[in-house]
């Protein structure tokens, strides 16, 4: 009979708890955002400087483009915890959190107006909730390979 015995879990390097903290503030804040905007509505939305235009767009969002709202950013809190403990299953978690961004890109700038509605600062907002949708997808993926995540 042979026993099978787990690889050791690699060292965490210096970067790896510095991009989880900045993991974890990151995606609170997309959190915060859905939860303050479904529960504050239009108060909270003045409140972060959204026109008109884009209040409306974000009230028109069908069912379907809220759920994958809800998708992106709770799973994103969700990887950025996985981060916490380190287990690779964050990548996946990131993953599905950013394929859920693209979809509401895609829906945002294909399939509606709202890159009028949103106008350049929100295509920069959009480009830099990108960025970080695939630096997180990125980073978890080298850290599990790397065996940092088990």
């Amino acid at each position: 009979m042979t026993a099978t015995a787990e690889a050791p879990r690699a060292s965490a390097p210096w970067h790896y708890w510095v991009v989880t903290v900045v993991a974890l503030v990151w995606n609170a804040f997309g959190a915060y955002d859905y939860f303050m905007t479904k529960t504050q509505g239009d108060a909270y939305l003045r409140k972060a400087a959204m026109t008109d235009a884009q209040i409306a767009h974000v009230h028109a969002y069908p069912v379907w483009m809220t759920a994958d709202w809800a998708i992106g950013v709770w799973g994103a809190l969700l990887g950025a915890l996985l981060l916490v403990a380190r287990t690779r299953y964050a990548v996946h978690v990131f993953v599905v959190s950013l394929a859920a961004f693209v979809v509401m890109l895609v829906y945002t700038y294909l399939l509606s107006d709202g890159a009028k509605a949103m106008g350049q600062q929100g295509m920069i907002v959009n480009l830099a909730i990108l960025a970080g949708c695939i630096f997180f997808a990125w980073y978890s993926w080298t850290m599990a390979k790397r065996g940092v995540l088990k």
